[in-house]
């Protein structure tokens, strides 16, 4: 499944900061947060960071689990969780790709904001200070078996504004939320799918 979150370059020196307040604020965001939404561009870059793709659409989240990706353009895509099951839609293909929950953790960033667990628990987490206004949080997958190598966590004062992945073919996929909203209404039904009849479905 095509990883779904990326982040801005950095252009600036970084400044400092006091020990610890990054992942304090990572982690008060996380804590405070029911559920999100945003409107976002996400650019995917080469090893050379040459531009390869990109696009741009709505995300929302709500914890546990729940996740609804929505790509808008240049094509149509929908990626949704209800907290059991992940569905990725590709509207052009036809096909719905079905795979459980804890699985798709591993590999999809961005609902690391929506697991239950600890952070700590699954990613080693390291301070990376003030850059262009934001204060940025490194996260490293414990595991062997997540599809990225590093993930990049810029926020402000309240919000995540921005995130940057680093994967093991080199590439960078950096995302930058705008519109956000913090624990506004969010209905229930942005978490269920059911696929259409005419699509391929496959189960992993």
């Amino acid at each position: 499944m095509k990883t779904i979150v990326a982040a801005l370059m950095f252009l600036m020196l970084v400044l400092p900061v006091q020990a610890g307040e990054g992942r304090e604020r990572l982690q008060g965001f996380i804590s405070t947060m029911q559920n999100f939404s945003a409107r976002f561009e996400q650019v995917v870059l080469t090893e050379r960071d040459e531009v390869m793709q990109v696009t741009e659409g709505r995300v929302y989240l709500r914890r546990p689990g729940q996740f609804r990706w929505d790509y808008e353009t240049p094509f149509r895509q929908q990626i949704i969780s209800d907290g059991d099951q992940l569905w990725s839609y590709d509207e052009d293909l036809a096909q719905v790709l079905v795979q459980p929950i804890d699985a798709a953790l591993t590999q999809t960033p961005l609902m690391l904001l929506t697991d239950p667990q600890p952070l700590d628990d699954n990613f080693v987490i390291t301070e990376e200070g003030m850059i262009d206004d934001l204060l940025w949080v490194a996260l490293e997958p414990k595991g062997d078996d997540a599809e990225f190598l590093r993930v990049l966590i810029g926020l402000d004062e309240r919000m995540i504004r921005r995130m940057v992945l680093y994967d093991p073919l080199g590439q960078q996929t950096r995302i930058r939320f705008t519109q956000t909203v913090l624990n506004g209404p969010m209905a229930t039904t942005l978490f269920q799918f059911t696929p259409p009849d005419d699509v391929d479905l496959i189960q992993q």
